[in-house]
């Protein structure tokens, strides 16, 4: 039994080691990418809106200094009260020679509210090519560019995940090694190997390719839009493609709450809509992998000495590595890095669980029933 502890272990730390090693060869550092003048289309990019968040006052701006030619942006807010209006009209006022305008209402075609708020951008976008981007994403001047460098023969979408930036609290640490060497590691390897997720954060879709599987009333099939989206671009034969380097998104404070509502969340709706992939997660982490090797070195009646090795070599094994391909990319990393890292790991297994747990998930306000397509304005 020792041995075979040992072997998983094993197992595990190699898996982990390889999804950097994967990441470290997929990412490259941020910068423009060249895209012919010829190869610039017009583009639509669709904002869905809801509240000031910590860096609006930044985000909403970074979309109106994009390099591209021919861009229109359509901002999708759902309340006609809602308090972000007015800073957005500030930028349109800052920026008249950008097409930008506010789109107000909510078309509920499905139990995912920012997927409602996104329907009647979409209707609106006057161009083939339309990015759904959420406004909490920081934009940089080649974003366009980046996105349209990275759409190949065989796209159905061109997504990107969040790199957390920005923290200026511990929790907000958290978040980032959440984002960044745990979520964005594992999108890149899967990608690599020809298994690439949709992320709804930065959505490229060619206009007239979704409406010919059903339109964007199509992500509405399941609750989470990127989830849907992966499973319709996979059953027309085409994949789903990541740009070389993820895009920011600023986090400034966040309070444990915050960090606790959003990867339960997260971790019910894979759980939901990809449980094949979603029931080997209880094993990725430093723990595991630690766990069963010390279990290994007491079956195996190995000395204290020996043990409190195995219990050092382990984490850092698997830490430092993490930490080397985060610095290599230019991705956030400071002196609280590593704590946080083996905090988000201590609470892996504990979100595991908890998504198994009930089936409602909270999105601002909006209360959604996983796996039934219910919701409830909370």
């Amino acid at each position: 039994m020792d041995i075979i502890l040992a072997a998983v272990a094993i197992a595990l730390i190699f898996v982990h080691l390889v999804s950097i090693a994967l990441t470290a060869f997929r990412v490259r550092l941020d910068e423009a990418p060249a895209v012919p003048r010829t190869s610039r289309p017009p583009v639509s990019l669709v904002i869905p809106l809801r509240g000031i968040e910590n860096f609006t006052a930044l985000t909403i701006p970074s979309a109106f200094r994009l390099d591209w030619p021919d861009y229109e942006i359509l901002f999708c807010v759902a309340d006609a009260s809602d308090p972000v209006i007015p800073q957005v009209k500030s930028s349109i006022a800052l920026f008249p020679h950008i097409r930008a305008r506010i789109l107000i209402g909510d078309d509920r075609i499905s139990a995912n509210p920012k997927l409602n708020n996104c329907v009647k951008g979409w209707r609106a976008a006057s161009h083939e090519w339309v990015i759904l981007a959420d406004s909490n994403v920081l934009v940089p001047q080649h974003y366009i560019s980046t996105l349209m460098a990275a759409w190949r023969s065989d796209s159905g979408l061109v997504c990107s995940p969040p790199r957390g930036s920005r923290p200026e609290d511990i929790w907000s640490e958290l978040e980032c090694t959440f984002l960044n060497t745990f979520q964005c590691r594992y999108q890149y390897a899967a990608e690599t190997l020809g298994q690439g997720f949709a992320q709804g954060k930065t959505m490229l879709w060619n206009k007239p390719l979704l409406d010919s599987l059903g339109g964007i009333e199509a992500l509405g099939a399941e609750i989470a839009e990127d989830a849907a989206a992966t499973k319709l671009v996979r059953a027309s034969g085409l994949k789903v493609h990541l740009v070389p380097s993820p895009f920011e998104q600023p986090l400034g404070k966040r309070s444990f709450e915050d960090i606790w509502s959003r990867q339960t969340r997260w971790a019910r709706l894979r759980r939901v809509t990809f449980p094949h992939f979603f029931a080997p997660e209880i094993l990725v982490g430093a723990f595991p992998a630690l766990c069963l090797a010390l279990a290994s070195g007491f079956l195996a009646d190995v000395d204290a000495t020996t043990l409190l090795a195995v219990a050092i070599a382990v984490p850092s094994i698997m830490y430092l590595p993490e930490l080397a391909l985060a610095k290599a990319k230019g991705w956030h990393v400071s002196w609280a890095s590593l704590p946080a890292m083996i905090m988000r790991d201590a609470l892996l297994p504990i979100i595991w669980a908890k998504s198994w747990m009930g089936s409602s998930v909270s999105w601002r306000g909006n209360m959604m029933t996983v796996g039934t397509q219910e919701s409830t304005l909370g």
